[in-house]
Order: structure tokens, then sequence, then C-alpha cells
């Protein structure tokens, strides 16, 4: 491998930065409760030291964040034309607008328990306020802080091109694509949904390769489902229900693409500008060599601390403040109506037949599960912790993983997010993917049962 124009500290600079950035991204860690990632472990500190206090950050952050999106959006974006960041940040659209104008209404009633106990209950408000948006502020501080770590330093390139011959064929993506699915799957699927938002305003994705990528290698973390599991009271059968996860969400990976509506998303880039990047391997090269001269080309670029302290600053500010007032106020929604009408039990009553043909105990109980993890991820598994038959418990914790978009947080950060969906398209691809995976959770669940 000729490597004449790299000196030793472009190889360096390759590799102390990536090893770093999958140590803290991707290395499982034992702990007392389990396996984890270094960043998991830095974000549960931050949240254990600051426990008292992230209620009200966080009501703080998404009520500043409210005044500031109306007032720019009274004075005009031009005001903010010399800090670009700050104009792409504050000015949104008229329904993002209102959006976080009643994630700020919701945050307050919230915090101070004002209003209807069906808003600040400890199944709705105070779940998401007093718990989830908690997770969510730990998380992205130090996934914002550290992700160029993983994205400027060569490795995307690395494994990008290591993988194209893979992840082409199978699920007519890029190679790069199988960093946001590792890190979605030892980490956490926010951090996926994050990667692939990124890498598509950098214009290395095409509107469907982002809005596939989003939607369906954001896959929930080890942690996550370690999490459902023992919500069933099944956690001494983790492996097999893992396994039955990978499975299911490998059949609905190779299928979806291929299907409206994410086959029909323009295979065009967010700017005229942005080219993608040549899978081509040239003459002289073969892919090992290639791929790492591409991670050290990569790896030259960065010049300044200064630029990658600022970028993970913006990072962490982009997060906070544009995805917890979504999370907020369609989450709270969500769980609003899961928990105080019978809406998902008379959506659910289309399923009785086809969980009586796959022979899946408790046929009727189990139908008000289905749809219900659109709100929430973690409300299936509460809902089922009460059925009596083991098999039922474990498709429905296994499907809960495998529907993927639940509006509580990987709904919201993908509405959230600059990938290409709408809530239309995640309505239609979470029912695909129910409807994909429930069959083979079943097959699997009757084979080990």
């Amino acid at each position: 491998m000729k490597n004449n124009n790299y000196s030793i500290l472009d190889h360096i600079k390759f590799i102390i930065p990536s090893l770093i950035g999958v140590f803290l991204f991707m290395t499982p860690m034992k702990t007392g409760d389990g396996f984890t990632i270094p960043i998991a472990i830095l974000a549960g500190n931050v949240q254990s030291l600051l426990a008292d206090q992230l209620s009200a950050i966080m009501m703080v952050m998404i009520v500043f964040t409210a005044i500031m999106t109306v007032i720019v959006r009274f004075l005009g974006k031009e005001k903010l034309d010399r800090t670009p960041f700050f104009q792409q940040l504050f000015y949104v659209n008229a329904f993002w607008t209102l959006t976080r104008v009643i994630a700020a209404i919701f945050a307050v009633m919230v915090f101070f328990r004002i209003g209807p106990e069906f808003i600040h209950s400890d199944n709705t408000g105070q779940m998401l306020l007093g718990d989830l948006l908690h997770v969510l502020f730990s998380v992205f501080l130090f996934a914002g802080l550290f992700l160029p770590l993983l994205m400027n330093f060569g490795l995307l390139e690395l494994f990008g091109t290591l993988m194209t011959r893979v992840m082409r064929p199978l699920f007519r993506l890029p190679g790069r694509a199988s960093i946001d699915s590792l890190a979605s799957w030892v980490g956490d699927g926010t951090i996926g949904v994050l990667i692939t938002s990124k890498q598509y305003e950098n214009g290395y994705y095409t509107k469907r390769e982002a809005a596939v990528i989003g939607t369906t290698f954001s896959v929930v973390s080890i942690t996550f489902s370690l999490v459902i599991i023992s919500k069933v009271g099944l956690e001494h059968m983790f492996l097999p229900f893992y396994g039955t996860v990978f499975a299911a969400g490998l059949v609905a990976a190779l299928i979806m693409p291929r299907i409206p509506p994410l086959s029909k998303k323009a295979d065009t880039y967010i700017s005229e500008e942005a080219e993608g990047l040549s899978e081509d391997i040239p003459a002289g090269d073969n892919i090992f060599s290639f791929s790492y001269k591409k991670a050290l080309d990569r790896a030259k670029q960065e010049k300044s601390v200064y630029k990658l302290v600022k970028e993970g600053g913006q990072n962490i500010l982009d997060m906070w403040m544009a995805v917890a007032p979504i999370v907020m106020a369609f989450g709270l929604i969500a769980l609003i109506v899961a928990e105080t009408t019978p809406v998902f039990q008379w959506l659910g009553m289309p399923f009785v037949p086809l969980l009586e043909l796959l022979q899946i105990p408790y046929a009727e109980e189990a139908s008000e599960t289905i749809l219900v993890g659109f709100a929430d991820m973690f409300l299936p598994s509460i809902l089922a912790s009460s059925i009596e038959a083991e098999i039922t418990r474990f498709i429905i914790a296994a499907l809960s993983v495998t529907q993927l978009i639940y509006m509580s947080e990987v709904g919201g950060l993908l509405i959230g997010s600059k990938v290409p969906v709408s809530f239309k398209d995640l309505v239609v691809i979470f029912l695909l993917r129910t409807l994909i995976t429930l069959p083979v959770i079943a097959l699997i669940a009757h084979i080990i049962f």
C-alpha cells in the first residue's frame, strides 16, 4: 500500500480520535445494571448529579427556545444573518413555531403541576419531563460533544468503503450507513438518527438514503432492549429475545427500502452542490488500501481544535433546543391519548384475527398493545406485563422494539431533524414494520416456547 503522501501525524490524526470515538460510542462495558457504553455511563453520572435540577433545566430550555423562536419570527431571520447557526436554530416555519409554543406551555404545566391531572400525571407529563427528557439532556450533552470523533476523522470513510459490497446489494445504501446502525445498536437509536441527520446535511446521503437509514437502521439499543424484556419479566431470555429482534429487524431492513413510502423518496441530495461520495475503487488499490486512504484524507482536513469544540457545542444546542420541544409536544399528546382514551384499543381490534391466525394466546389483550408503541416504546411492555402467557409477553416485547418509530423519542427526533420524512410517512412505516415483523417474531417465538 502506497502511503507516500501521508505523514505519521496523518495516521495518528485518524487512529487516535477514531479509537476514542469507538471506545465512547461502541464499546460495551459491564456495570452493576448490565452492559452499557461509556457515553451512557457519563450521561448516567450527569443525570444522578443533576437529578433534582434537570426537570427545571429542561423546562427553562423549552420555554427559552419558544420565546426566541417567536421573537425571531417577528423580527425576521435577516436579524441573525451574522450567526447562521442561530438563524437556522430559531427561524423555523409556522408549524414548528406553534409546536415549540405548545411544548413550552406543556412544560410549564407539567413542571408546576398546573391544569388537568392527565397533562402532568406520572404516566404522561412527568414521564416525559421528569424521566425521558433527563435522559435526552445527558445523552445529547456527551453525544453532541464527542460525535465529531466518529464523523470527522475518517472512521465513516473507512467502514463506509469496506461495507459498500454488503450495504449496496442488500439494503440499497452506502457503506457508511453501517456506522449509523452500529452506533444505534450498541449506543442508542437517538445517536443513529443524529448521525444520519448530520450526514444528510453534509451532503453524504440522498433524501431516500437518509429516510431509509433514519427509519430502518436507527435500531433500539441493547440497553433499551434489556429494559423492555425486564418489564415483561423475561430478562432470563435476553439472548433469544435479542436474536429474535435482530432476525425480524433484518427482514424489515431488506423489505422496507424496496416498498413505498421509502422507495418513492427522491435520490437527490440536500442541495445541488452536494455530490455524495464515489464508491468506485481506483486501479492499483484494493478495498482495504482504498478505504484506509480515504480515512486518512478525511483526517487530514481537521486542523483546528477550536473548530472541533465549536462543532460539538453547536451539536449539543441543536439537539437540546430543536429536539426537546418536539418530544415534549408530540410525546405528551400521544401519551395522553394512550392513557385517557380507548383509541389504541379500537385501533388494535383489526389485529385480533391476525393474532389468532398466528396462534398467539390472549389475542384480544395483545391487540391493545400493538399500536400503542407508536406513542412510546415502553407502553406495550407496560400493558403486556399483566398478560399470563409468557409467549405473548415475549412477542409483544420483541414487536415493540422492532416497530422502531415511537413518537416520544425516535419519531419525534426524526420529525425534528433534517431527515426528509413526514408524520404521515412515519405512521405508514410504523404500520408496515408491524405487519412485516409480527409474523417473523411469532414464528421464532413458537420455536422457542
